[in-house]
């Protein structure tokens, strides 16, 4: 254990100003767990884990696993807490988890991420996934699996079937911009047994991790809870 530092479960309720205003994202994904990081009683990180939207992930060790793979999808803490922090968060939500599991996460590199904390943690690369396109409107940005016909519908805009979707959103004011896909990386948890298996029915590629400089974000909002939850 990190001196001062411990970790536990929240509801996901509590994760979305951190969520909705410190991170990058400025969105809420499918959240099946959620995790916060406290240092001494101050909420200093939160973590988020859900169903991975890609059918093809969900397959990636085969049907018998099927069900056993989540995505972390959100890990964001507070500035200057120390080198090791985020990768001991993330270890920490790992004896959290029931097992066995596939873990998949992404690095976004369009914000100049590289995944420096998964290769800390043995994490697996898989190459580039995820998005080519984002869509943007009164500050929020959506991805293509959300922007669909019912959007619009759900959203009070009116839409033309007669146009593409890209077209329709457009027509409302949005911005619809190319994005490079994201770096991919996936671990498996669980016992020797499970993990000799899960990795030999794992139909994704090991690749070797990519590097570069990191660039960081603006992530100096404060949250108003900033106590221990319980």
């Amino acid at each position: 254990m990190m001196e001062g530092y411990s970790v536990m479960r929240i509801p996901k309720e509590q994760t979305y100003e951190w969520l909705l205003k410190k991170h990058y994202a400025k969105r809420i994904p499918q959240i099946s767990h959620s995790f916060a990081l406290y240092l001494y009683d101050n909420l200093v990180g939160i973590c988020t884990y859900g169903q991975p939207p890609s059918t093809n992930l969900r397959y990636c060790c085969g049907e018998s696993y099927q069900d056993n793979v989540l995505e972390l999808n959100r890990v964001i803490k507070n500035d200057f807490l120390g080198r090791n922090v985020q990768s001991f968060f993330i270890a920490q939500t790992f004896k959290l988890l029931s097992k066995p599991i596939v873990v998949v996460s992404y690095a976004d590199s369009n914000y100049g991420h590289h995944g420096y904390v998964y290769q800390a943690l043995n994490f697996f690369y898989t190459g580039l996934g995820g998005e080519t396109k984002e869509y943007i409107i009164k500050g929020k940005r959506y991805s293509s699996r959300h922007i669909k016909d019912y959007w619009f519908k759900n959203n009070k805009q009116p839409f033309d079937p007669n146009k593409t979707i890209d077209e329709n959103f457009k027509s409302i004011g949005g911005l619809v911009i190319n994005v490079k896909q994201k770096h991919r990386y996936i671990i498996f948890l669980g016992s020797k047994k499970q993990l000799k298996d899960m990795k030999s029915k794992f139909t994704y590629p090991i690749l070797p991790y990519p590097k570069g400089d990191n660039q960081r974000y603006d992530a100096s909002y404060e949250p108003k809870v900033q106590g221990l939850l319980i």
